[in-house]
């Protein structure tokens, strides 16, 4: 950590910059930084909800916050300053409604203390995501230190210096005890605002398609201004409905056309949307579901409205999905003078396209899919049938091309999201790390220093700040991410994972679990244990040229399913007298793997996995890395990768095909035993899975579900990936669950 890795700035300007980055060292290992403007949200010390414009800023593990720039006010002391640990978790609550703006709030929690947590606030959906980029790269270094090998006192120390993530620190809470939800309200300047923090990155991302073989087969059947459309040509014959998709490049970030389709504003609408200008928002819930209501006012029929549900979802790879589906809503009774019309189900798939070095320019392909009637698609496929071209669903599978033309001709939406950056000499660079070390002991919440009150956070008056330190230079670092090339070549050889010294034994094919093994695909509500063919995992030569390859069998065998109904989430579920791995059986077994996936709803489920190894695990390998690993390493590595092989296509487009580190994306917790490692997912902890499982489990019975374990391979001896496991979940029921004993 002697170097710097870019030598980039943010300006002031927000918007409209370029991006650089220089390496410092010529090795490419530099000081993680990133700072810019967000919103903080709390509860002030006598109650009151506040909603105060900070400058925060990132270096490595350390976090300060400020009421100023500190680029620009060299000697600016923070308000609140200290570390990022491993147990930090950042979620993403989604868009909320302030006063009469956007924002886009992240939540911040202890996963040991939940009770510790806060929030904040940015203007776009594209800095959240930033910022969630920022904190997990600054745990990606506090884990390596750990990893180092520090000392046990060192270690207590970080603990102890770990960001407090409450609303106000210990003298606001003497006064305002209990007032622990922070309620997102306020506004400030929107010059500062829009000061928004960048990661400098290309704008790409692992993988152009998912890592499930989808069944879906897509037919060009007609192009116009710069959009191609698409027919589901897979099985549609005998349907009442066929699938269609309208494609588009259009040159911005996916960031900004996820702002302009969710916007509700009406001037911008009219210049792109021939079908819902005006829109109004009706009612919004957990900040990834909101219910709207629109107005269309056609020349060739009379008056029509609709009310229509989004719920929209962003992928760790910075994909954006937006669901829409007809709605009612009391709010929105039928008026006179309007025909109450139904708008198709539709999905919206935004995401970003690798960009050449020299242009450097913002590119996304848009996809925009939806249901339309079999008979007038057909139509006006076969013969451009006038009528079809005067009906919604025409519309609305032309909004890319609106979209497209909308965003060209508004050239600062090209770059709006785009870094800005002032350059700088290298030898300005900042602080050592000792010297941040030294003056970010406290924590970062709590800390009440000699030139910081409580009265000083609370308000936004800085003339009384002292400027004695030296001026700070802030920089970001820059992320190059390489395209993906799909090759199906041969599975990876597992024999070196398990202990080829030892014989394997006979797995008993009788264990006994509450779900039972289907016999053939016409089974319903049982589980069954499909190969790896479906999958597309790392190949040998990922780190070079991003190839992925079809997976094979499954290293561990799915021994039994668990279907379990629970008052509330039960850890440590192996440890239950009743579980399989506390049968005489499963005591014998060399070795089992148990993922206990948490599903909220009313009442709780478990969906229990237990897999089994044949062998002890070779202590040499990455299984064995895993299994004695500490948490953070099993987070950073523990993947899996849905597929919903049948089933409604907008629950498909919902869980989508993209590989998930579910420890980044929900809280995991590990429990290491005997003979067995379990792995307790709390799919409740992240709204955003809390809404997708919601919306799986109302088609759960017409669902065959596949699912893929796998320990993500980063580094050179760990490739080829290989499969864990897999299941197939075939049309559950959900009253078929068994209540947990005690």
């Amino acid at each position: 950590m002697d170097a710097v890795a870019t030598a980039s700035e943010l300006n002031k300007s927000g918007s409209g910059g370029s991006e650089r980055s220089d390496d410092s060292g010529g090795g490419g290992g530099g000081i993680f930084e990133y700072s810019g403007w967000v919103y903080h949200l709390g509860v002030n010390s006598i109650g009151h909800e506040y909603c105060h414009l900070r400058f925060l800023f990132i270096r490595g593990k350390y976090v300060a916050m400020y009421k100023r720039d500190p680029h620009e006010n060299p000697g600016i002391k923070p308000i609140r300053r200290g570390v990022v640990g491993p147990t930090l978790m950042v979620e993403e609550l989604g868009r909320r409604k302030v006063n009469n703006g956007d924002l886009y709030v992240l939540r911040f929690y202890n996963r040991l203390d939940e009770t510790k947590k806060g929030d904040i606030a940015c203007a776009t959906a594209g800095e959240a995501r930033g910022w969630m980029e920022a904190f997990d790269q600054a745990k990606q270094q506090a884990e390596l230190e750990l990893s180092k090998g520090i000392s046990a006192r060192d270690k207590l120390n970080n603990m102890e210096n770990e960001i407090n993530l409450e609303g106000h620190r210990p003298r606001v809470r003497r006064y305002a005890h209990g007032l622990r939800k922070l309620i997102r309200i306020g506004q400030g300047p929107e010059k500062l605002l829009r000061q928004s923090s960048k990661l400098s990155r290309t704008d790409g991302f692992e993988g152009d398609g998912g890592d499930a073989v989808e069944a879906h087969q897509w037919k060009c059947i007609f192009t116009l201004a710069g959009i191609r459309i698409f027919e589901d040509v897979s099985d549609h014959k005998n349907g009442k409905t066929v699938l269609a998709k309208s494609v588009g490049v259009i040159d911005a970030t996916a960031d900004t056309v996820f702002e302009v389709i969710l916007s509700t504003d009406q001037q911008k609408r009219y210049e792109w949307d021939t079908l819902i200008c005006d829109l109004e928002l009706v009612d919004s819930y957990d900040g990834h579901y909101d219910v709207v209501y629109g107005t269309y006012d056609s020349k060739w029929h009379s008056k029509q409205d609709f009310v229509f549900s989004r719920q929209w979802f962003r992928g760790q790879d910075g994909t954006y999905t937006i669901l829409q589906c007809p709605a009612i809503h009391k709010k929105k009774p039928p008026i006179h003078g309007y025909r109450r019309a139904k708008v198709n189900p539709s999905s919206w798939e935004i995401r970003n396209l690798n960009t050449s070095v020299p242009s450097n320019s913002p590119r996304c392909l848009v996809t925009h899919t939806l249901e339309i009637n079999t008979s007038s698609w057909c139509r006006w496929k076969n013969h451009q049938s006038s009528k079809f071209q005067r009906s919604i669903p025409h519309a609305l599978l032309f909004q890319v091309a609106g979209l497209k033309e909308y965003i060209a001709a508004n050239p600062a939406l090209h770059h709006e999201n785009a870094t800005t950056v002032v350059h700088s000499k290298i030898s300005d660079a900042s602080i050592s790390s000792a010297e941040c070390e030294d003056e970010m002991q406290d924590e970062f919440y709590d800390a009440i220093t000699a030139d910081s009150s409580t009265s000083d956070e609370e308000s936004d008056d800085d003339q009384k700040l002292v400027m004695q330190e030296p001026r700070v230079k802030l920089k970001n670092i820059s992320w190059a991410i390489t395209t993906l090339a799909l090759k199906r070549t041969a599975a990876p050889d597992l024999s070196e994972e398990l202990d080829p010294h030892v014989t394997p034994i006979t797995i008993p094919s009788d264990l006994h679990c509450s779900l039972w093994k289907g016999k053939d695909d016409n089974d319903t509500n049982c589980w069954a244990s499909p190969s790896g063919k479906g999958f597309m995992i790392r190949g040998k030569n990922y780190l070079k040229d991003s190839s992925k390859v079809v997976g094979g069998d499954p290293l561990l065998k799915l021994v039994g399913v668990d279907w379990l109904t629970v008052d509330k989430s039960v850890d440590r579920i192996a440890l239950h007298p009743k579980c399989l791995v506390q049968s005489e059986a499963g005591k014998k077994l060399p070795f089992i793997l148990v993922i206990n996936l948490q599903v909220p709803a009313k009442p709780n489920y478990s969906l229990v996995l237990y897999y089994a190894a044949d062998r002890p695990i070779n202590k040499n390998s990455l299984l064995a890395k895993f299994v004695g690993g500490s948490d953070a390493f099993r987070d950073s590595r523990f993947k899996l990768i849905p597929s919903i092989v049948e089933g409604y296509w907008m629950v498909k487009r919902a869980v989508g095909t993209k590989a998930c580190l579910l420890g980044k994306a929900v809280t995991c917790k590990y429990f290491r035993q005997d003979n067995f490692l379990e792995i307790d997912v709390d799919i409740g902890s992240s709204s955003v899975a809390r809404s997708v499982i919601g919306l799986v489990l109302g088609y759960v019975t017409s669902l065959v579900v596949d699912l893929a374990i796998l320990i993500e391979a980063k580094e050179e001896p760990e490739l080829p990936e290989y499969i864990l496991g897999t299941v197939r979940l075939n049309r559950l029921k959900l009253e078929s669950a068994v209540p947990l004993e005690d």
